[in-house]
């Protein structure tokens, strides 16, 4: 009989971390869980950890990958090897707090959705912050659609931590909802916007379990290099997937100013990229803003702040924009 629920965890040179994220897997435990444990390439102490864990540790299972992979195929490793009713994932240094994933699975049985989301705890050194899924409702079925637009609200596109949820098997069959391997960031993005036009169902829920450790000098969210302009490419794929939806017209504002917004950010702060880096997010941002629907971007620029309105319109003619 297959397990209820497979928890997909990858793991790169987290060896600082790894103790605690396996301890926290080994605090829940259960007979009908299993773990998979991806291993994409360590050279530190990672290895050694996974393995004497996986020794102790009920229904793991230590999956290698024998050249450095990133994390978009780490978990579609996890993916492949699940046999879960469910599958959830979580990152090599962050951590459960004990009983979350028991009760993950009592939750999204009693609602019968194809995915629900939970809250977070934000760990920053010693300090915790709570955040939220922006749903319009907890503990309550609701259309994924619906909780991607207006593009002038934060929605749950906008919630982008694949960690904080549990997701039904039927997703994943056929080789669907796998993570875009050709990107190296931002390939939770566009995967979070995939399973709201794919799925059927969701809810939000108010669960604390999962801690996402932020500021760890490793993590590709601290890298100054081209993989931060990864979110381009992923924007684009979106876009061309909105262009085959039949509600195109619904869903094309929340992407383009979400996009823009994205631009924004990066030229907000280019100066603290590389050189290289920093030219290429100029050219690439440029081009990106022409590729836009028009009508749509013209939409956006008029509605956004006007601080990212003129920053944008000036990258989009050419001018220097920061």
């Amino acid at each position: 009989m297959p397990p209820k629920l497979s928890v997909v965890v990858p793991m790169h040179n987290v060896g600082a971390f790894a103790e605690s994220t396996l301890r926290s897997l080994a605090n829940n435990a259960d007979p009908d869980f299993e773990f998979l444990l991806v291993d994409d390439c360590s050279t530190d102490s990672t290895p050694r950890v996974m393995d004497r864990w996986a020794k102790k540790l009920p229904g793991a299972r230590v999956i290698r990958h024998e050249k450095n992979m990133g994390i978009a195929q780490a978990r579609n490793s996890g993916i492949d090897a699940a046999t879960g009713d469910y599958l959830t994932f979580l990152d090599g240094d962050d951590w459960y707090g004990p009983g979350h994933l028991p009760e993950l699975v009592r939750s999204i049985e009693e609602l019968g959705c194809d995915f629900a989301r939970t809250d977070h705890v934000q760990a920053t050194g010693t300090e915790r912050v709570i955040r939220r899924p922006p749903a319009r409702m907890r503990n309550t079925v609701m259309d994924p659609r619906d909780g991607i637009a207006p593009p002038h609200m934060e929605t749950m596109v906008d919630y982008p931590f694949v960690w904080a949820g549990i997701y039904r098997r039927h997703l994943f069959d056929d080789g669907g909802m796998r993570f875009a391997t050709e990107l190296r960031t931002a390939e939770d993005r566009l995967w979070i916007w995939r399973l709201h036009l794919k799925a059927t169902s969701y809810a939000s829920l108010g669960l604390h379990g999962v801690f996402y450790r932020r500021g760890v000098a490793t993590s590709l969210t601290q890298i100054k290099d081209s993989r931060q302009l990864d979110f381009i490419p992923a924007y684009d794929a979106l876009l061309r997937d909105l262009s085959k939806d039949p509600e195109a017209e619904r869903f094309l504002p929340k992407a383009v100013r979400t996009y823009c917004a994205m631009i924004a950010f990066h030229i907000g702060k280019v100066n603290e990229y590389e050189p290289s880096a920093a030219q290429q997010l100029r050219r690439e941002a440029r081009a990106a803003l022409h590729r836009m629907p028009e009508h749509v971007l013209e939409e956006t620029l008029r509605t956004i702040d006007s601080t990212r309105s003129r920053l944008l319109n000036r990258l989009r003619d050419g001018r220097k924009a920061a």
